[in-house]
């Protein structure tokens, strides 16, 4: 059986591209379901996949954190992989189709979890916003706060994989750093009406594809408004996912034993003990996934 890949919210499971590609299991919140059924839901999906990968957003609710970190505890289980993400909420639900896609491939427990971090770097996350006076996820200036009192102000924000804020105007210039890569685009709108995100973005970064979807209900507190339209943008082809991981070079955790990629294990979040490979390693590791991408998108 593939490896499980669990979520704390039905916002973070998105449609599977294809027939083959797995759900994800829902998690319920201690709100919800007593410690001794989220300790029964756990030990169920363990003797059914083996081993568990739990995907939420760190904007997760404390309580909901302490109750993954209890059942883990309780159980006593190396297996249970816990993955906070610092990314959008529609970011993480794209996230975790990916590794949905990835559980089904020929790649060990270990190295599904440690590619959580690797494709982070390839999603190009952000919104277009009706104002940022309450968004603290990004550096916002004393100015940019002044400008979004201002009567139909728009601002688009890039949140990962690096920061970026502009605040829209009537030139065509207007744009955000996209991605090098051939992509997919998913919209989800809240109460912004504004098409800037598919006609105007989508084109400039030359998207391949674009699909809208519900707005996860998180998202408004997550920009600090509701008048938002949340895009994520990141690739969508599982032969090109497989190469980008595939690529990178795999280590065996000291700790656990399981393999990994990157320098931390996904299930026991255990570094390792060197911190970054040669100089020789990272070029090697550099062109590779330039080289996985460029297959992908030619």
């Amino acid at each position: 059986m593939p490896t499980a890949i669990a979520v704390t919210s039905p916002d973070l499971v998105l449609p599977p591209p294809d027939h083959h590609t797995p759900l994800a299991a829902v998690l319920q919140p201690p709100a919800v379901q007593s410690l001794e059924g989220s300790l029964a839901e756990m030990h169920t999906l363990l003797e059914q996949h083996g081993y568990v990968v739990v995907v939420y957003p760190n904007s997760l609710a404390p309580a909901a954190v302490h109750r993954l970190h209890t059942v883990r505890s309780v159980l006593e289980s190396d297996r249970i992989a816990l993955l906070p993400l610092d990314l959008p909420p529609l970011a993480v639900a794209v996230l975790v189709r990916q590794l949905r896609q990835l559980s089904i491939c020929d790649f060990s427990p270990g190295v599904i979890a440690s590619a959580a971090r690797l494709l982070s770097h390839y999603i190009y996350a952000g919104a277009l916003l009706g104002s940022v006076t309450k968004l603290d996820r990004v550096p916002v200036s004393l100015k940019s706060h002044a400008k979004s009192w201002v009567p139909g102000s728009q601002f688009a924000v890039l949140t990962a994989p690096t920061p970026h804020l502009l605040k829209l105007t009537s030139q065509p210039s207007d744009a955000l750093p996209g991605p090098g890569f051939g992509t997919h685009m998913l919209v989800a709108r809240g109460q912004l009406q504004s098409d800037w995100v598919g006609a105007t973005l989508a084109p400039a970064w030359r998207v391949q594809g674009l699909l809208e979807t519900a707005l996860p209900a998180d998202s408004p507190g997550w920009w600090g408004t509701p008048k938002l339209v949340e895009f994520a943008s990141a690739i969508p082809d599982i032969s090109v996912l497989h190469q980008l991981v595939s690529s990178v070079r795999r280590e065996t955790c000291h700790w656990c034993g399981l393999q990994l990629i990157g320098d931390r294990c996904g299930f026991c979040s255990s570094p390792l003990p060197h911190q970054s490979a040669p100089p020789e390693q990272r070029r090697t590791n550099q062109t590779r996934v330039a080289g996985a991408l460029t297959t992908g998108t030619t």
